[in-house]
C-alpha cells in the first residue's frame, strides 16, 4: 500500500532520485532556467523551493544544510550571494514552470522551470508596457490628407 507516499518516484530508486534532483537544483541555481519533462520539474519544485528558502538567512548552519543537499560550492555561493537578494521579500513561489509541448521521441510533456525573479524577457516587457502611452495609427488616413493639399497647390500653378 502507498499510504503517505505522495511524491513522484520518477521510476528511480531513492539514491538515484536524490542525485537527479540535486543535480537539477544545481543547474537551476547556476543557469536560472532549465528544460526538462513536466514530471521532473514538478518534483524539482518540491525539492528546490525549501533549499532556496534557506538562503534568506545567511547563517553557517543554513549554508551547511544547503551544501549537504547540493554538494556544490559554486551553487551554494551563487544561492547565498545573488539569489538571496532577489528573493528576500518574496514569501514563496521562487520557481515557475512553463509547458513547451511534447517531445518528439516519446511524446513526453516538456517544460522549462526557471527562477521567477530572473526572467529578463518578462521583466523587460512588463516595464515597456508601463511606459508605453503611444497608440498606433494607420498610415492610410494620414497619407491622403498630406497629398491632397499638395495636389491642389500644383493644379493652380499649372494654369
Amino acid at each position: 500500500m502507498r499510504h503517505n507516499k505522495k511524491f513522484n518516484h520518477l521510476s528511480r530508486k531513492k539514491a538515484h532520485r536524490d542525485a537527479l534532483l540535486s543535480n537539477m537544483t544545481i543547474a537551476l541555481i547556476l543557469r536560472k532556467r532549465i528544460f526538462t519533462t513536466l514530471a521532473k520539474a514538478k518534483a524539482l519544485r518540491v525539492f528546490a523551493e525549501p533549499i532556496i528558502n534557506r538562503a534568506k538567512e545567511d547563517t553557517n548552519a543554513n549554508r551547511q544544510l544547503v551544501f549537504s543537499y547540493l554538494q556544490s560550492k559554486e551553487a551554494v555561493t551563487e544561492l547565498f550571494k545573488n539569489i538571496s537578494e532577489k528573493i528576500a521579500n518574496r514569501n514563496g513561489g521562487y520557481t515557475r514552470i512553463l509547458k513547451t509541448g511534447n517531445r518528439l521521441g516519446d511524446n513526453a510533456q516538456t517544460c522549462f522551470i526557471e527562477l521567477v525573479d530572473y526572467n529578463e524577457a518578462l521583466l523587460k516587457s512588463g516595464k515597456a508596457e508601463k511606459k508605453g502611452g503611444k497608440t498606433r495609427r494607420s498610415r492610410k488616413s494620414s497619407a491622403p490628407k498630406t497629398e491632397e493639399p499638395a495636389a491642389e497647390q500644383q493644379a493652380p500653378a499649372a494654369e
